[in-house]
């Protein structure tokens, strides 16, 4: 049975966990999907993962609407979640365009990257039929503003504005909210706070969703593993396996464990 909007709604209220793992080709997307994840993320970690970028700035719509075919002709049933790209969403007109691209290549919500100056989009977007994540906390998309991946939201200050942007993106209509690296006491204030179901990475265990990069947690990305990250190929045996054992410790509450979280 297909994953919908409402079906994470539901597991919300049911204080049900679930989980949401990249995938950027049909294969992944075909083995993702039947190893029961709940979400399929199209990320611009691709212009990382994939293309031997920097940073996720250089990738393009063009790219993400390639990704997103692939994935959608694999999908077994997981809902479906594409970024939109670097400075495709930077005016209203725009942000309805580049929507629109990534919904024809298959994507059934689109992701955007920022804080309360996306409420007029989200709230468009939403009213022309697009489900939409805001994703709030490091933004990879600011890298060179924020000056690095650095963990967001740990002054006072900073995590009084992240709440009341959330709860601002909330009432535009995001239909779900994504936090990344923040500390778990606030990500666990935001998601009490808001309607949205709420994805968490690097932001403790208390968020209705997790999720990771697949090449993060499958102990195949070159450099320094980040904190928020665990192996599952260790234990699972086989890409399959790995998976199969992450869904399992997210809807158990395994993971992320307090190692994997960050502090106020």
């Amino acid at each position: 049975m297909a994953v919908t909007l409402h079906t994470l709604a539901e597991m919300k209220q049911r204080q049900e966990k679930f989980s949401c793992l990249t995938a950027y080709d049909a294969t992944f997307a075909h083995t993702v999907s039947s190893s029961g994840v709940d979400v399929i993320l199209v990320g611009d970690s691709l212009g990382m993962v994939l293309q031997g970028q920097s940073s996720t700035v250089p990738v393009s719509l063009a790219d993400m609407v390639y990704h997103t075919r692939g994935v959608a002709a694999g999908n077994q049933g997981a809902l479906l979640m594409v970024d939109m790209p670097f400075m495709s969403y930077s005016t209203l007109p725009q942000a309805l365009e580049s929507a629109a691209t990534l919904m024809r290549a298959g994507a059934q919500m689109v992701k955007l990257e920022g804080d309360e100056w996306m409420a007029d989009s989200i709230a468009a977007l939403s009213e022309r039929g697009v489900p939409t994540c805001a994703h709030l906390g490091l933004t990879p998309q600011f890298v060179h503003k924020l000056g690095g991946y650095k963990v967001q939201g740990r002054d006072e200050a900073a995590a009084e504005k992240m709440l009341q942007s959330a709860c601002a993106l909330d009432q535009a209509g995001a239909d779900v909210i994504l936090l990344e690296c923040v500390p778990s006491s606030l990500a666990q204030k935001i998601t009490a706070a808001v309607r949205a179901p709420v994805i968490g990475i690097g932001a403790g265990p208390d968020t209705d969703g997790q999720v990771l990069v697949l090449h993060d947690m499958l102990g195949i990305t070159p450099g320094r593993r980040p904190r928020f990250v665990k192996d599952f190929l260790q234990e699972g045996g086989s890409i399959a396996g790995a998976i199969a054992a992450y869904v399992a410790a997210v809807k158990a509450g395994h993971f992320p464990a307090p190692e994997h979280g960050f502090k106020g």
